[in-house]
């Protein structure tokens, strides 16, 4: 029995960029949304590789199809993990909602793709909540925090061309120096790790506030720093590790970190640049993937994987849903204006609308006009 004023036909492709291998929604998901009364349409084999079986979908009622160009084709709400590819791009109809991340800031051929394909976009990376976080990127910024410093560490032994450093030391031999930039989520939980491993850990945040909050959390096991009155170069000539964990909400990151300071650096020393998806804070990083992850300029060690997460798709995808399910039912429940139009902090989702732009960073990077996404859901 419908709960809301709309049936839905909610339809979850199967991950298609290199390496991706979460999905969209788990099984307890679809049991939820299908008690709201809405369909479920999962592609064939979607969740396999993050540990869900077909028979668990449909189990909680969903249909299984086996193309994902049928999803696209009946679905009213296409929900995903990563940003649409190229060939998704192409099969999103008018008025269709597109429920995923999107980081079009440092993606222009998607971005025009989107406008094109006049879909109703809504990035979870942008929804905010009323302290102006990111309540739907904060469970992957958590993950990707996390695997950073295990990521790095690995990257640090001599057989992946790094330093030859165990990073928490040994009895006897201190832990590598570990320089975090940016004190918000994918920050903190990267101190979580590298601590843990006994590295000295800098954290270098510009907001004086909030490194009082990580000074209380971690006590002296962190170093902070306010970016305005270190010196960088400083702190980059002294990592073993450094993190690039800086965002700018929908916007590209900064180039915090200059091709010429790599030269500042300990030969083998590495850089994990989590900002990666919005650009990246260091000059000279591109993205890689989780088959190709690294590569060396200036004896440095760049790993640069656009998603980092994927590589444990279980617990991402677990912990997404945990985030997203809420806003996707109140979608699916009352339709898009209704939802959105509520709510201002879902409504700072809406990315692109039927054509036009509504996230002013993403309009101002790439020329395009900016139509506020209220006056745009009143159009």
């Amino acid at each position: 029995m419908q709960k809301g004023n709309y049936v839905m036909k909610i339809g979850v492709p199967k991950e298609i960029k290199p390496q991706e291998h979460r999905i969209g929604l788990t099984p307890d998901s679809v049991k939820n949304l299908i008690s709201e009364g809405h369909e479920v349409l999962v592609e064939n084999n979607g969740g396999f590789e993050a540990g869900f079986e077909n028979d668990q979908y449909t189990n909680a009622g969903a249909k299984i199809i086996e193309k994902a160009e049928d999803i696209f084709n009946d679905a009213d709400i296409i929900v995903k993990v990563k940003e649409p590819q190229t060939e998704e791009v192409k099969m999103i109809k008018e008025n269709q909602i597109i429920y995923t991340y999107l980081h079009l800031a440092a993606a222009k051929e998607l971005t025009e793709g989107l406008i094109k394909s006049k879909g109703v976009c809504i990035a979870y990376e942008t929804v905010t909540d009323d302290n102006g976080r990111l309540p739907l990127l904060a469970p992957m910024s958590a993950v990707a925090g996390r695997m950073s410093v295990q990521a790095g560490a690995h990257c640090l032994e001599k057989n992946q061309k790094g330093r030859g450093l165990l990073l928490g030391g040994a009895p006897g031999v201190e832990g590598g120096t570990v320089v975090i930039l940016g004190g918000g989520v994918v920050g903190e939980n990267a101190a979580v790790i590298a601590t843990g491993m006994g590295a000295k850990v800098h954290i270098v945040d510009k907001s004086e506030a909030r490194l009082k909050q990580l000074v209380e959390m971690f006590g002296d096991k962190i170093i902070p720093e306010q970016s305005d009155k270190i010196d960088l170069n400083k702190l980059v000539s002294e990592a073993d590790l450094l993190i690039g964990g800086v965002l700018i909400p929908g916007a590209e990151a900064p180039k915090l970190v200059t091709k010429p300071m790599l030269k500042l650096m300990k030969r083998g020393s590495v850089i994990v640049d989590v900002a990666i998806d919005q650009g990246g804070c260091v000059e000279t990083s591109r993205p890689t993937t989780h088959g190709d992850p690294t590569y060396i300029i200036d004896d440095v060690v760049h790993y640069c994987v656009a998603n980092m997460p994927g590589g444990v798709p279980r617990t991402s995808t677990i912990a997404l849903n945990t985030a997203t399910l809420p806003y996707l039912i109140k979608l699916a429940n009352k339709g898009y204006e209704k939802a959105l139009g509520e709510d201002k902090n879902f409504l700072a989702g809406l990315n692109v609308y039927k054509g036009m732009v509504t996230y002013k960073a993403v309009a101002n990077v790439f020329g395009h006009e900016f139509v506020s996404p209220e006056k745009a859901i009143t159009i």
